[in-house]
């Protein structure tokens, strides 16, 4: 009998360490890949981070239920950095020797201004909003659209044609304010000589620290010093915020207002929609009513998020990186395959995907060796009605990055 039961409980153990070798060969043989995201989940720039990086998972996730990339699953890891520097830097050292890590999206140009540094040292490659110094030295950072500049130049092109349709003769007068970091002075760096080159009179920008709540200071100044267009930059809410201010101070009813990538969305739109209408934005990616009447978009909404009614058109932002990604990946393993992919056939990938289309989110892919941006085209919307609403077909940004001495 004690021999009996001896027995058994060796081939209880034996199948015990069998199931667990099986589980384990089985999940060594899952093949996986990384994509990281420097976030910002509940700083200033959130209301635009969090639905972005939901569109990115919702599609990465989608991707990875249909059996991944040629079997390739996609895992994603998001950190929430404030929009801090500091942390940003202290997040990619802890995650930088994550195996198969592939790509990296730093959600601010200070972060990706600091992060480059050891993104060359990695050989692996970075994604960043739209600071055109990358375009101007080709490195390992890519932007997810035309350059800040560029859009701002395209701005400056629009504000000429309503300048004229207006039956306005010479040129107008242009103020612009933003935040006094990194991002809100890059718009400058060719955007000013390329409206200088249209004859367009700059006044000397009004910058002010993120976070501020009132902006009437900045506003009263520019006003007084004859602006006839005022350009507002910062992540929404700060640019509805700051044109809430210009409409308590009457200014909107004889001022044009213009934004830029990150102008009011739905978060800010659903505030103050009187104080906004009317307002133009430059935008790389669809956004608004024509991104709600993206079906590919708008599913992957319902699928994963409920109601429309809290749609945000920065999510399929957030798909077009993830889409981006897939056709990287596809392009990488193509090449060298999984056992031998590392971050720089990621790096080498992105550069040969030009042209890869994405749902309509945005334009071609225009990342080449010779370009880091995401795309060429911008489109301009105008704020009618508590809708925003595309007044324009996509159209090339110009090239104002060529223009600045970097």
């Amino acid at each position: 009998m004690k021999r009996a039961s001896l027995m058994l409980l060796l081939l209880i153990l034996m199948f015990c360490i069998s199931l667990f070798t099986l589980n384990a060969q089985s999940f060594a043989k899952e093949k996986t890949v990384v994509y990281l995201s420097l976030a910002d989940y509940t700083g200033p720039i959130a209301g635009l981070n969090v639905p972005a990086d939901m569109g990115l998972e919702d599609y990465i996730n989608d991707v990875n239920a249909k059996g991944g990339v040629d079997g390739v699953k996609i895992k994603f890891i998001g950190i929430d950095t404030r929009y801090d520097v500091a942390r940003a830097v202290s997040a990619y050292k802890r995650y930088r020797r994550t195996p198969k890590l592939l790509v990296v999206n730093s959600i601010s140009t200070g972060i990706g201004k600091a992060v480059a540094r050891l993104i060359e040292r990695d050989k692996r490659l970075q994604l960043v909003p739209g600071d055109g110094e990358f375009q101007a030295n080709l490195k390992r950072t890519f932007i997810w659209g035309p350059a800040y500049q560029d859009a701002f130049a395209a701005t400056m092109d629009w504000i000429m044609d309503d300048w004229k349709a207006k039956g306005k003769s010479g040129a107008p007068v242009v103020g612009y304010l933003s935040w006094d970091n990194p991002y809100g002075r890059e718009h400058l760096r060719g955007g000013k000589e390329y409206a200088e080159s249209l004859g367009i009179k700059l006044l000397p920008p009004e910058y002010f620290t993120p976070g501020t709540l009132k902006h009437d200071v900045y506003l009263t100044r520019l006003a007084k010093n004859g602006a006839d267009y005022i350009h507002a930059g910062g992540v929404d809410p700060t640019p509805t915020n700051v044109i809430r201010d210009a409409y308590d101070l009457g200014l909107t009813k004889k001022i044009q207002f213009t934004t830029d990538y990150w102008g009011p969305t739905a978060l800010g739109l659903s505030i103050h929609a009187k104080a906004l209408e009317g307002i133009v934005i430059t935008s790389f990616f669809q956004r608004g009513e024509e991104a709600r009447e993206n079906k590919v978009v708008t599913d992957l909404w319902k699928k994963n998020r409920g109601s429309i009614e809290k749609f945000n058109g920065v999510y399929g932002m957030g798909m077009s990186w993830a889409m981006t990604y897939v056709g990287g990946l596809k392009a990488a393993l193509k090449n060298v395959g999984y056992k031998k992919l590392k971050a720089d056939d990621m790096y080498k990938a992105y550069q040969g995907i030009t042209g890869l289309e994405r749902a309509g989110v945005q334009g071609p892919c225009a990342y080449a060796p010779d370009s880091r941006r995401g795309s060429m085209e911008v489109k301009m919307y105008r704020i009618e009605n508590g809708k925003i609403v595309p007044i324009s077909g996509w159209r090339k940004a110009p090239n104002a990055v060529s223009l600045h001495k970097f």
